[in-house]
């Protein structure tokens, strides 16, 4: 039956491109496309000013590195225009009088307007202009200290808050994202042909061929499921050196560890794919039931979207959800480098999960064409 079922993958060229190809080209997908880094931001200038402080300010936006300024534009309107087709993702206003209100001493007031359609990009604008905005003043404060004293001694900021990030230092979303991204793959590939495997048989007539052979149900289930199990051990390895040697990302953590993590887990996708193959009737059916699993399943995983952020009656929900713990043990072990000592409670519910669903997909299997 597993010699079976090697052949019956491999002869289909099609069936080599999802099993090797597609997890690579789901790598660079997630690593070049899906990334919460903004940057580039178009931006247009609306300067009725058109002084040397408000262009010394809109030159800081400029030097950033993150907003590119698309279009100095005469009139609101146009501002407008450019935001509602979505031609600038942000407008820095500067009113007349702004210069003026500086060398006074008094507040300058300038304003930034910012396409709110994507909101997680909308709130890391406006931290980045309330920064350049902040040190902008911050320069004028101390200029204007100097003039009237000759001199900034004295003058400091009576907090001085030096931060320092653990684990992923740059705070590059990639090597947040691509370990995450073995999880997804290898759930997305055992499902997809676990859950076909029964059924398979059912719908192209041969089970009445395994029926008349003395294979258990037992060694049915396995030579079903190995094959999967191995091509899914394959491809955590290919994805794993691609991350390492293509995107420069960290393993600072056991590798064997995750492939133990990895055994653990297949045992509940596995076996929801089996469970999945005893019920479905056909492969049409059995597929649309693997997608119905696999989306809430990455939705509650915290592979997107983070779990602290989602409603406590959702929160509760996502304990039943495997790849939660999954994805904590990737990237504990990629980018923490913790170990077994910290990751145990993660892996002990994979475990009983595995177990529990496996046992549920025995029992609902029986060696009959019904």
């Amino acid at each position: 039956m597993l010699i079976k079922e090697f052949i019956q993958l491999f002869r289909d060229p099609r069936m080599r491109m999802v099993i090797f190809v597609m997890p690579i080209l789901q790598v660079l997908g997630f690593s070049y496309a899906v990334t919460t880094d903004v940057k580039h931001i178009t931006t247009a200038v609306y300067d009725l000013d058109n002084s040397k402080a408000s262009r010394e300010l809109i030159a800081r936006f400029v030097e950033s590195g993150y907003f590119d300024v698309v279009e100095y534009v005469s009139t609101e309107s146009r501002g407008k225009e450019l935001i509602d087709r979505s031609m600038a993702q942000a407008l820095l206003r500067l009113n007349k009088g702004f210069e003026k209100d500086l060398l006074a001493g008094g507040p300058a007031r300038a304003q930034i307007i910012i396409d709110g359609t994507d909101s997680n990009a909308a709130g890391i604008i406006l931290n980045y202009s309330g920064k350049i905005a902040g040190q902008f003043s911050q320069q004028i404060l101390i200029s204007q200290v100097s003039r009237r004293n000759g001199s900034t001694h004295g003058f400091e900021q009576e907090v001085n808050l030096q931060t320092r990030a653990w684990f992923n230092e740059n705070l590059d979303s990639r090597n947040f994202y691509v370990p995450g991204v073995i999880a997804i793959v290898i759930t997305l590939v055992s499902l997809l042909l676990t859950s076909m495997a029964v059924v398979r048989e059912r719908e192209i007539g041969t089970m009445e061929q395994i029926m008349v052979t003395p294979i258990t149900p037992t060694e049915f289930i396995l030579g079903k499921t190995v094959p999967f199990a191995l091509i899914c051990f394959i491809d955590v390895i290919m994805i794993t050196l691609f991350a390492v040697f293509w995107f420069d990302i960290p393993v600072r953590g056991n590798i064997f560890l995750l492939l133990a993590a990895t055994a653990l887990y297949l045992m509940t996708t596995l076996g929801v794919g089996l469970f999945i193959s005893t019920i479905s009737r056909t492969q049409q059916q059995a597929m649309l039931s693997t997608f119905f699993f696999f989306f809430p399943t990455m939705l509650l995983s915290g592979f997107i979207f983070p779990i602290a952020n989602m409603p406590i009656a959702v929160q509760y929900l996502t304990l039943l959800n495997p790849m939660r713990y999954f994805l904590v043990i990737i990237r504990g072990i990629f980018l923490k480098g913790v170990g077994f000592r910290v990751l145990w409670p993660q892996m002990a519910a994979l475990a009983v999960m595995g177990v529990t669903i496996l046992r549920l997909a025995s029992m609902r299997f029986h060696k009959t064409l019904t």
